[in-house]
């Protein structure tokens, strides 16, 4: 399959009903905006090695904030975008639609990244997270100048190399499983792109790619070593 044929919405292959109906579940289900929220949740309440001693409620308000400011507020700026008529689809179809929506998000990121800086609560990995989701979106705001960068292949990617992280200061074996089904569902999610979307394998593959690099830079920027 040539290049022409992928990024050609005239000439796109066809692909069943079943499987496209798969491809956007997969794709709204693990939308960019969700990310940071699996994120916390999974540093939170399902890994054993931070937030120690933290009680339920208070995971639950850094849960709430990581929610407000990075799916509510972003989400609510799409909204207000399409209603003022800057943006004609709320799916961010071309490269221009985009440009607002990254610049919106990289404000929030980079404010929830400030406000968890100083916070004893949160842990250090987790306000490294959100940098590198912060050093992300501004990556995919430059490389929209040049090409369409999937969202969704950069938020996947900064899941994984969350997981490459945390494999890097533990033990590998202590996460296996979660890593593997992360690793496993960014396949899924990625392929889900090339099936509904214009998307190259370009975009997908250099989304991965530099959603992994900004969490690895931002570990280092923080401090998170082994």
């Amino acid at each position: 399959m040539n290049h022409t044929a992928i990024t050609n919405g005239d000439a796109q292959p066809k692909f069943s009903t079943p499987l496209r109906a798969a491809a956007n579940f997969f794709s709204y289900l693990f939308h960019p905006l969700f990310i940071p929220v699996i994120a916390t949740w999974y540093l939170a309440f399902i890994h054993e090695g931070y937030f120690i001693g933290i009680p339920p409620h208070n995971k639950g308000v850094v849960l709430l904030t990581v929610g407000l400011l990075t799916i509510v507020f972003p989400g609510v700026t799409v909204l207000l975008l399409k209603g003022l008529g800057f943006i004609k689809s709320m799916f961010l179809k071309n490269q221009r639609e985009r440009i607002i929506p990254y610049v919106a998000a990289n404000l929030f990121y980079f404010c929830l990244y400030l406000l968890f800086r100083h916070q004893q609560e949160v842990p250090a990995i987790l306000d490294a997270f959100i940098f590198g989701v912060f050093l992300a979106s501004s990556a995919g705001l430059f490389f929209n100048t040049y090409y369409k960068i999937s969202m969704h292949a950069l938020g996947m990617g900064a899941l994984c190399g969350l997981m490459l992280l945390i494999i890097y200061i533990n033990s590998p074996y202590t996460i296996f499983p979660s890593a593997m089904i992360v690793f496993l569902i960014t396949g899924i999610v990625c392929t889900s792109r090339l099936i509904i979307s214009d998307h190259a394998p370009f975009d997908i593959y250099t989304g991965v790619f530099f959603g992994i690099l900004c969490q690895v830079i931002a570990a280092a920027f923080i401090g998170i070593n082994g």
